[in-house]
């Protein structure tokens, strides 16, 4: 129980592990929704987190995010909170994913290690609010009501009949709100009736509840979830601020989501499960109608992204991101440009995009998981070209960052320095190279590119060779744990 002399412990825990499979081709398994700048100069991630920063108070003692996210996230988590001069308390990276029940069971055991029992503030890592103020203000409320015990979920002030979200139904209670059912995505009928009574509000996904009052409700309602995920955590190995629970432990949990497990299952119990209301300008971007819903207009209702060319069209969506795009006489239509895919779609039926990455992960083509510049922990490539026994890549490498220790089988490399200055380890000889210099990586040498300088490294690499695939890599030595 709080008491006005005591500060109340709030850890918020961003779950970061979702693949956002409905934003593609722009958000990809290897660089999901969450990671995405989607307007503005800031990803959804670093948006959560500086919103969740913003509930510092004197009546509360508001610790560092807690992350949940997937292992071959962690760098991106790590890059984007330093942009943001955020310090993480912890991530939590996950081998595979679970669903977000055992996401916020981890950071439950990790939350109650030492004996302490903190509120957790529990978003997901892919919502915007435009109304900050509002949204901390029904935060503060919430800490306060699961402070004494209850499960608080915030839930969203409808304001059309939306059938993409779940609904809570509300009773009176005392001041506030009792959450009496949770509903699942209405037809047009149903939800245009909810919008009416006024009892029912869109479910945000967001929970603020004690550690140890979730693991109370877990283990009533699901304890094989909780046996499970106990004894991945208890397999776990801490790397400074990565904490990773136990791989063969953590493939055995059972995979349900928060709302199933337990908050659906607490309505008519003894479990007190309250709502505060939310009316912040939120939106969980969910697929590229919900982008298109918070996007700035012109008159005709057209929203777009880079460099677009819109004519005599309506209620249209543009993103380029790599070149021109021209549209005429479009209405109600997705149109999402990247360097290697292009997505075109009914605006309403943008949640079936689905049906592409599944057909591209069937067929394992490269664009289910990866653009064509991909994000490593040193900086980044982007394959700019390629054909028979070719291809050719532009690398970016961060300041006082490095590749590994490496040889290929297959190809041969020819290295020309941009700008910067390129540290190489070529066979027995080590060389610094600065901008216009080149040198030569012979098929089978012993070979490492790192940046000893201040500022990006970039360099342009020509691979040659009767195989150019990514797996033609024999690592020696790593810093990243690769090797």
């Amino acid at each position: 129980m709080s008491t006005p002399l005591s500060k109340i412990s709030v850890l918020p825990v961003i779950m970061a592990g979702g693949s956002g499979t409905r934003l593609w081709p722009l958000s990809r398994a290897g660089y999901p929704k969450q990671f995405l700048v989607l307007s503005g100069n800031e990803s959804l991630f670093q948006m959560a987190a500086r919103r969740l920063a913003a509930l510092a108070s004197p009546e509360f003692d508001l610790a560092g995010p807690c992350i949940v996210g997937n292992d071959e996230h962690r760098f991106l988590v790590l890059d984007q909170l330093r942009e943001t001069k955020l310090e993480p308390s912890s991530v939590l990276l996950e081998p595979m994913g679970r669903n977000t029940a055992p996401a916020l069971t981890l950071a439950a055991l990790a939350a109650l290690e030492g004996g302490s029992d903190p509120v957790l503030v529990v978003t997901p890592a892919d919502q915007t609010v435009t109304k900050p103020e509002a949204f901390t203000a029904a935060l503060h409320q919430a800490i306060r009501l699961a402070a004494d015990g209850a499960i608080t979920i915030l839930g969203i002030t409808p304001d059309r009949p939306e059938t993409g979200y779940g609904y809570i139904r509300t009773t009176s209670e005392g001041s506030g709100l009792a959450v009496a059912q949770f509903v699942e995505k209405p037809d047009l009928e149903t939800a245009q009736r909810y919008l009416a009574e006024g009892d029912y509000y869109w479910n945000s996904g967001m929970f603020v509840l004690r550690a140890s009052v979730w693991m109370k409700a877990l283990e009533r309602f699901r304890p094989d979830i909780a046996e499970a995920t106990r004894a991945a955590w208890a397999a776990r190995k801490a790397d400074a601020k990565f904490v990773r629970p136990g791989k063969a432990e953590f493939a055995a949990v059972p995979s349900e989501s928060v709302d199933y497990a337990v908050m659906e299952r607490c309505p008519g119990t003894d479990i007190p499960l309250r709502m505060v209301a939310l009316d912040a300008g939120w939106n969980d971007l969910g697929a590229w109608e919900a982008v298109w819903q918070v996007a700035d207009k012109d008159e005709a209702g057209n929203a777009f992204v880079g460099d677009a060319l819109i004519a005599d069209s309506q209620n249209t969506l543009v993103h380029a991101t790599s070149r021109l795009v021209g549209v005429v006489g479009l209405k109600d239509v997705v149109v999402v440009e990247t360097a290697d895919a292009v997505l075109v779609s009914d605006r309403a039926r943008s949640q079936e995009v689905k049906q592409i990455v599944n057909r591209l992960g069937a067929e394992q083509r490269g664009e289910h998981a990866l653009h064509r510049k991909v994000h490593r922990p040193w900086g980044w490539y982007d394959s700019i070209d390629s054909g028979e026994r070719f291809q050719v890549k532009r690398i970016m490498v961060k300041p006082g960052a490095s590749l590994s220790l490496q040889m290929h089988h297959h190809r041969a490399e020819h290295w020309i320095v941009v700008s910067g200055t390129a540290e190489i380890v070529n066979g027995d000889k080590t060389i610094l190279l600065t901008e216009n210099q080149s040198t030569y990586i012979p098929l089978g040498q012993t070979h490492r590119l790192a940046n000893p300088g201040k500022v990006p490294l970039e360099i342009i690499e020509v691979q040659s060779g009767s195989y150019l695939g990514e797996d033609d890599i024999v690592r020696f030595e790593d810093t990243y744990g690769r090797a």
